[in-house]
């Protein structure tokens, strides 16, 4: 990867960071091949491990979980069949052992239905057990189909799922509203039919000897003399039949109706229809589906009239007087968004691949419209393929643009989210497809060609959690302000930068060592072969003090000169631990992409630095009215100064005088606590370690856990408190580095 004069400097903690960490001309992707972000690999064997994926898509009304989960699924099916004891636990085994063996059809590309892979892994189960075993196997996996009540395409984790899985639900959604379109016009035809039904018994027609003989059947065809009941009829029968004008606006607007192709034919004029081929909605692109949305305009102007005319006839309200001129000048600047909220969404899935400025302004202005248009843009590489050299390094570029532009427009759904988490976000997802107005779906799949051997779940969940494609929604209709509207809730650890997590593994002498590690944009860039030459691998003999996790360098101070080496943790082949000094094109962008999501935080209201500064205000106004009270209070309290008198013998001390002496300072605890009372809420704590400290319901601090982090965290926390009420004690680990030098800056909050 990197040079030998690179490896070299490491040894020498006081040369610059520049020459550290230099980038190697070499890019040697074989190097990376065998190494995995320390974080994943505990996740190497995904198609054994009980995750989200794969997902069933299953049917049903919108109300219902039309997205579930495989381990789900089996999880009710447990509950219902597994009992407590050695039986249930014989059957929990094998259908535990069945949803692995479906699990790796579907990371095998396996495709079908839940039934159809649940034969297919259940076959595979029987011919790898041997007769003792198979009985038993057969049984409890047939308890288990027995009671499966649903079934539904199965999809993993890869470059088609977001298209499979949008689809899905948009076709749930448009359906539910075409059973309400259905009911609707289907009641407005049969009221119409009748009118005109009982209209038709009341000319000539109906009463003509053929047809009164044709109404009553052969049965009774020569029981009546259908010549006289005719004459009969037509001597009693009333003038009062619809007039022809309202007649012919009858018939038109049940052809309209019968002859709309926005929506399956209806029940009731099934067998009326043309046979037209209904429209469709799903597109690739935003030029082709604005230019069918204007062909199709005719259209729904006249189905949208001919629906409002349709009930003013029932109610019998069509006045010709008002009503003709009205609807003489309906047309397309008549229609009303609740008009337009009639007919199906427009569904444009597409991908950021050669994404360029004139598809981009398209996309804005579709966005811009406030037409019902969802738009899914996939992207399944976020890290651009751009020089070092140049100074930048961009990730997610394009489509990160695109999400944070619309929600700049306020008036367009939108959700940002890598594919992994597409299932836990599954009800915005349902919500941005409900909404009346235009949505993206802006998703990052992981499916990225140039990753190491890494499972497409695990390189979007990396991306995640790294901040590189942060999830996020923005929904309009949740209410009137930004604090409704917007939301990163479903980030891991989302108050803090970079998420933390505890590393455990053995070292070279076989001591358990447990370390608080953050998961960066970084660690996310490891995964992808083509940046191995950001990387240098630091030899065991190499590691010193002065290497530290990425995380621990400063944010801000980008240009500051340190003497401290950032590094991430890897994990190769045989599990052991190694570490990778990080270059300086990498480690400014994983400070960009800090900065980027600390833009993401102040939106979602997380750390608001108009709330800090607000607060900083108000905490200095308050120190300044109690140092004028306290100063008040010692003036008032001050003695009169009064010379002694020596004639006058010291009076005994008394019971409550010896009981009570002079106030000394409570003596220093070892164990680390916070003046909870004193609390400001700051976040500075939280930020640092959210395991170790937590708010109590008063939203003060307090140490939750000692043991969920280190001494240094504890220090760290005590410095950064804004009103010093954080005293770390003394430490719990003695074997943690560099412990005499947190002792003393300990010191100050004993």
């Amino acid at each position: 990867m990197c040079d030998d004069a690179m490896s070299a400097n490491l040894l020498d903690p006081t040369v610059s960071d520049q020459a550290v960490r230099r980038a190697a001309d070499s890019r040697d992707e074989s190097v990376m091949l065998d190494l995995h972000p320390a974080m994943l690999a505990r996740y190497k064997e995904l198609a054994k491990l009980r995750y989200d994926y794969p997902l069933v898509l299953s049917r049903g009304d919108i109300g219902g979980e039309i997205v579930q989960s495989l381990s789900g699924i089996v999880d009710s099916l447990l509950q219902q069949i597994a009992p407590d004891g050695i039986e249930g636990e014989r059957v929990r085994k094998h259908v535990l052992a069945l949803e692995r063996e479906i699990r790796a059809l579907a990371m095998a590309g396996t495709n079908g239905s839940l039934s159809r892979l649940w034969e297919l892994a259940q076959s595979n189960l029987l011919a790898r057990t041997d007769g003792g075993g198979r009985a038993a196997l057969e049984d409890s996996l047939t308890r288990a189909r027995t009671v499966l009540a649903l079934d539904g395409e199965v999809i993993d984790c890869n470059g088609e799922t977001p298209a499979e899985l949008l689809k899905h639900v948009w076709d749930t959604v448009e359906s539910d509203k075409a059973r309400r379109f259905r009911n609707r016009v289907d009641r407005i035809i049969l009221g119409l039919s009748e009118i005109l039904k009982v209209d038709f018994m009341k000319s000539e027609d109906a009463r003509k000897p053929e047809r009164l003989k044709h109404s009553v059947g052969t049965a009774y065809e020569n029981a009546f003399d259908f010549e006289a009941m005719s004459q009969l009829l037509g001597a009693s029968s009333r003038k009062d039949t619809l007039p022809r004008k309202r007649r012919q606006r009858i018939d038109g607007v049940l052809t309209t109706l019968k002859s709309q192709r926005f929506f399956a034919p209806t029940l009731a004029d099934a067998k009326h229809t043309s046979g037209a081929k209904s429209h469709s909605f799903i597109f690739e692109s935003c030029t082709r589906a604005l230019a069918a949305f204007e062909q199709r305009l005719p259209e729904m102007v006249e189905l949208v009239k001919a629906i409002t005319i349709a009930e003013l006839e029932l109610e019998n309200r069509y006045r010709e007087s008002a009503h003709d001129s009205f609807f003489d000048l309906f047309d397309q600047n008549s229609l009303r968004p609740e008009d337009v909220a009639l007919f199906p969404s427009y569904l444009i899935c597409m991908r950021d691949d050669g994404f360029n400025a004139s598809e981009r302004t398209q996309l804005i202005e579709t966005l811009s419209s406030g037409l019902p248009i969802k738009v899914l843009l996939q992207s399944d590489d976020i890290l651009e393929d751009l020089p070092i050299a140049r100074g930048k390094f961009s990730f997610g570029k394009r489509a990160s643009q695109v999400a944070t532009t619309a929600v700049g427009l306020h008036s367009a759904f939108v959700l940002q989210a890598s594919s992994s988490h597409l299932y836990p976000m599954r009800k915005q997802v349902v919500r941005g497809l409900q909404y009346d107005g235009p949505a993206l779906f802006s998703v990052y799949s992981g499916a990225c060609a140039s990753a190491v051997h890494i499972p497409p779940y695990l390189v979007a969940a990396a991306a995640t959690e790294s901040r590189a494609f942060p999830a996020f929604t923005y929904d309009p209709a949740a209410g009137p302000d930004l604090a409704s509207r917007f939301s990163i809730d479903a980030n891991p650890q989302a108050q803090l930068a970079w998420p933390a997590y505890r590393l455990d593994y053995e070292d070279q002498e076989h001591q358990r060592i447990s370390e608080d590690l953050n998961f960066t944009f970084a660690d996310f860039v490891a995964c992808d072969k083509r940046y191995s030459g950001c990387f240098a691998k630091v030899p065991r003999d190499q590691w010193h003090e002065n290497l530290i996790p990425l995380a621990g360098l400063p944010v801000a101070d980008s240009d500051a000169r340190t003497d401290k080496v950032p590094y991430i943790p890897m994990v190769d082949g045989d599990n052991a631990l190694q570490k990778l000094a990080v270059d300086d094109g990498l480690i400014g962008a994983a400070r960009r992409c800090a900065e980027l999501w600390r833009s993401l935080q102040e939106l979602g209201g997380i750390n608001s630095s108009h709330a800090q500064r607000l607060l900083a205000q108000e905490k200095e106004l308050w120190q300044q009215q109690m140092e004028r009270e306290v100063a008040a209070l010692k003036a008032r309290a001050e003695p009169e100064v009064k010379a002694p008198n020596v004639e006058q013998a010291p009076s005994a001390p008394t019971e409550t005088s010896l009981a009570q002496p002079e106030a000394a300072a409570e003596a220093p605890t070892d164990e680390p606590y916070i003046e909870t009372p004193r609390c400001t809420t700051c976040d500075e704590c939280t930020q640092i370690n959210n395991r170790m400290f937590a708010y109590d319901d008063n939203k003060q601090a307090y140490i939750a856990d000692p043991d969920a982090g280190t001494y240094r965290q504890l220090v760290e926390a005590a410095e950064s408190c804004q009103v010093a009420i954080i005293h770390p004690g003394k430490p719990r680990n003695p074997n943690e580095p560099n412990l005499d030098e947190l002792i003393k800056r300990a010191e100050p909050f004993r």
